[in-house]
Parts: C-alpha cells; structure tokens; sequence
C-alpha cells in the first residue's frame, strides 16, 4: 500500500493537551472548530488554502470564543442551529465532560450567554449527537450502558435504552431522523427506533473491544466500526456481519471516521504509539500513515478532505491527496 503523509499538512498551537476535536457538520458553520481541553472548550473559525488560494499560509484560523469547564472533556457535538453566516448570529454545540454530565453552550456572540446542564448518567458519556434537523433533541451513551435523548427545550431526558454492554457512540443520521444508531463495547452494534422506543436490529463485529462507529452521511446502508486491530463496514441491507474487513492498528484501534466529503474515505486512529490511518475503500491505497506522541479524538471538515485530531497543544491537519 502507499503511504502518503508524515507531517501534519497544517496545525493550532493550543495551551493545553487538546482531548476532543470536532468540526460542525452542518452547512451555515462548518468553518467552526470546537476544541476541547482539560479546563474548557475553544472555537476557531478556520479556513484553507483548499477553500481560498489567497490564503498564502495554508491555514487561516480565528480563536472566537472560550468556554470553561469544571472538567476534562470527553466528547463534542455541533448544534444544527447554529449559524455565523446569516442573522440572527448563534453558535450552540453540547459537550461530554468526565463529571458525567452533559453541557449545552449556546451564544449569539454579544450578549446572550446560556449554559445548560444535563444529568442523570452514572458513568462516562464517550459519545453525542443532535438530531440533525431542528437540533431540538440530543442523544448521548457512555460507561453505564445507556442511551439516552434528551429534550433541550425542556432540559430533560425523554427516554432511555438500556444496553448490554458500554456505549461507545451513537450516531442519528440525516436521512434516518427516527432511527438511532448505537455502538456497544462486546462488538454489537444496535438499532433502534424512535416512533415506538423499540430495537429494530443489530450487527455483529465478531470480536472486540469495539471502540468506535460511525454512520456515513453518503450512504445510509454504510456503517463502519473499529475493533480489536481491524476497521470493518457494514452494508445493513445485505448482512449482519462485516462486508469488509481491514487491519487498522496491530496492538488496537480506537477511534473511526466517515470522511464528511468523500464517500470511500475513512480515518482511524489506534496503537501501536498514537497512529492516524487514513484508507480508501475502493483500492487498496493508504493515503495518510503518521504517529503523533499524543492524539485524541477525530474529526472530518464538511466540504474538504482535511482530517484532523487532537495533540500535545495543538490540533493538527492532514489534507488527504490522491483520492
């Protein structure tokens, strides 16, 4: 196979070891980047040489607001409502932090500041995301073998799946609003439905951990996981087991990512050391192979093949070439 890049294609000097990193997914901000730290979360406003060739240094990037936490955090997700680009201003996005709580922040970048505090898991949230369309309601899983939606309006849980093993993420898919998508630890990763609260159905790794899912946005019958050494993707049309299986990381893989762009790329990151992956599931090719002394977290830009994870006080950037 090719390998490709080595060094970080661009980086964010940060002051802290930077735990999450997470782009927003969704049109009207995905310049924003929240980055998120033992003591708070900083969004940056970015922008690239790929967008705008004027931009002599590769990067451009704007620190615009910081937010405290009371702990380290574990896991970010962007609000569908928010929007830098048209009036009314906002920015809203939730955050997992290791007090086992959930945190909603929103701003219209003046005046008008709200924090919102979810609780009720007994364990580590490792996971969270916004129904993708009004952005009314968040999903959360975690060590206590839950699943979770809550009601933002009302800052209240609306219901609860109970599950067999941790939660390590849970996806709620665009074109798939009533349809939640969770990964569990054993190597199970389960469907359920939200007109009735029911189980629709399940697939199987076939070994574990499994540490990390994720549901691509090009294609709603793809699902892809990490577990054990192996990344794998499910086509849940035609089975309930892998229809594709890769070796990631040969002492374990941690974390997978759709890229948000192009529909046969994907991230993974894992041991031996902090290694980051990036594959292509049409031909055998890997287009990035790198090690980091610290990555945490993963995370895909919207319209560019730019992947980027958390480091030893930086975020750093690769661009993925030769697709």
């Amino acid at each position: 196979m090719k390998e490709a890049t080595i060094d970080s294609t661009y980086t964010i000097p940060c002051s802290h070891t930077v735990h999450c990193v997470e782009f927003s997914p969704f049109e009207w901000s995905c310049q924003l980047l929240a980055v998120g730290t033992s003591s708070g979360i900083s969004v940056f406003s970015c922008r690239f040489q790929e967008e705008d060739a004027e931009i002599s240094k590769g990067i451009e990037y704007t620190r615009l607001r910081d937010f405290s936490t009371k702990s380290s955090t574990l896991a970010i997700a962007w609000s569908p409502q928010t929007s830098l680009k048209v009036l009314p201003k906002n920015m809203s996005f939730a955050a997992a932090t290791d007090d086992r709580t959930l945190t909603v922040f929103s701003t219209d970048m003046n005046t008008s500041n709200t924090i919102t505090i979810l609780s009720g898991h007994k364990g580590f949230v490792n996971s969270i995301t916004y129904e993708p369309d009004e952005g009314t309601r968040l999903a959360s899983t975690g060590d206590d073998m839950t699943c979770r939606i809550w009601t933002l309006t009302e800052a209240k849980q609306e219901s609860i799946f109970q599950l067999t093993s941790p939660g390590v993420s849970v996806c709620w898919h665009s074109d798939e609003q009533y349809k939640l998508m969770v990964a569990q630890k054993d190597g199970t990763i389960r469907f359920f439905s939200l007109h009735n609260n029911q189980p629709i159905m399940s697939l199987s790794c076939g070994q574990t951990p499994l540490l990390s899912a994720d549901w691509s946005r090009h294609n709603n019958l793809l699902v892809g996981a990490v577990a054990g050494s192996d990344w794998m993707v499910f086509d849940v049309s035609r089975s309930s087991i892998p229809i594709e299986k890769r070796q990631a990381h040969s002492e374990g893989a941690r974390h997978f990512k759709w890229s948000r762009c192009h529909e046969s790329l994907l991230a993974t990151c894992g041991r031996p050391g902090r290694q980051l992956k990036v594959f292509n599931t049409r031909h055998q090719q890997l287009h990035v192979n790198t090690t980091l002394k610290v990555s945490y977290g993963l995370t895909w830009h919207l319209h560019l093949p730019i992947v980027a994870v958390g480091g030893d006080k930086a975020v750093h950037f690769w661009t993925v070439e030769s697709i």
